[in-house]
């Protein structure tokens, strides 16, 4: 099994898709396999330097999270073997402990992102219009606050190169319409709780994450992609928080806040991450794992 894999590379099937980190392969009409590699992005710009077995890290952390949920909301997950895909043995060590074989679906074109903290684009937005998607917010709050309660704040799905926008829960549902969002806001916001309930236990605070949907062929709606990674959540550890400040993390805060100790301006070339950078985030990605699995 390789630590490094940047970008896949199985010519046994068609590959279909490349995205931040996940590459996506056509396995039949029905189905795709989904390989985590180790690229990584910030502010929606993927970085030259991977991040060793970030990509089998966040395979395993979601497959945990899918299966706890999976009483709440179906995932994507087929039922298909890695056996009935026609691909060589190098392939099968290329993406051991990376894949997924996945249902094909029709992925929405909004994230869903629940927040309990202030921090990241929430907290930007609030100091311009102190609001978050058009939901005023208490004044004189600062970064890192907790909020008075969770809130809902969907964001646009930009293409890979292009930023993600905030947008409001109005915006949504001219997008996917009214009935749709509700529903997709309910089940963010009761996974979330669950989440965070689990997490306070192991001293973790979940300040803020993102979901992913998608719609089966007979209209299900289907939680995809990844689930409560360091990729797409923040989590803070209890025990070091502190109001006002960027709390430590086990997430990729720490490689956003080494881009912007350099003044870089989130436009390309994006910057090499030196090694300290690499081997601390690594770590960090490594601890939640143990926090959860171990």
């Amino acid at each position: 099994m390789k630590n490094i894999l940047h970008s896949s590379n199985i010519k046994s099937l068609k590959k279909i898709y490349q995205g931040k980190v996940r590459d996506i392969y056509e396995v039949d009409e029905d189905n795709i396999l989904i390989i985590s590699t180790d690229r990584v992005s910030v502010f929606d710009v993927i970085l030259p330097t991977p991040i060793p077995k970030k990509g089998i890290i966040l395979n395993e952390v979601s497959n945990f999270w899918f299966n706890k949920f999976s009483n709440l909301i179906k995932n994507h997950n087929s039922s298909k073997n890695i056996n009935d895909l026609k691909i060589t043995d190098e392939e099968f060590d290329e993406i051991e402990g990376r894949y997924v074989i996945a249902k094909k679906l029709q992925a929405l074109p909004v994230e869903s992102i629940v927040r309990s903290y202030l921090i990241g684009s929430g907290y930007s937005d609030y100091l311009s219009k102190g609001s978050v998607c058009n939901l005023e917010l208490p004044q004189n709050l600062k970064i890192a606050s907790k909020l008075p309660n969770l809130i809902y704040t969907p964001s646009s799905k930009a293409e890979v190169g292009d930023h993600d926008v905030n947008i409001s829960i109005e915006e949504m549902s001219e997008i996917i319409g009214s009935e749709l969002s509700e529903n997709v806001k309910n089940i963010s916001i009761e996974i979330f709780k669950s989440a965070e309930e689990h997490l306070r236990k192991c001293k973790i605070i979940l300040a803020d994450t993102k979901f992913e949907f998608g719609l089966s062929k007979n209209g299900d709606l289907i939680l995809m992609d990844e689930l409560l990674t360091s990729d797409s959540s923040r989590f803070w550890l209890s025990d070091s928080y502190q109001e006002g400040i960027s709390p430590p993390s086990l997430d990729k805060q720490f490689i956003r806040d080494y881009v912007k100790s350099i003044s870089w301006n989130d436009t390309m070339p994006a910057p090499e991450l030196p090694d300290d950078i690499v081997i601390k985030t690594s770590e960090k990605y490594e601890d939640l794992r143990k926090i959860l699995m171990d």
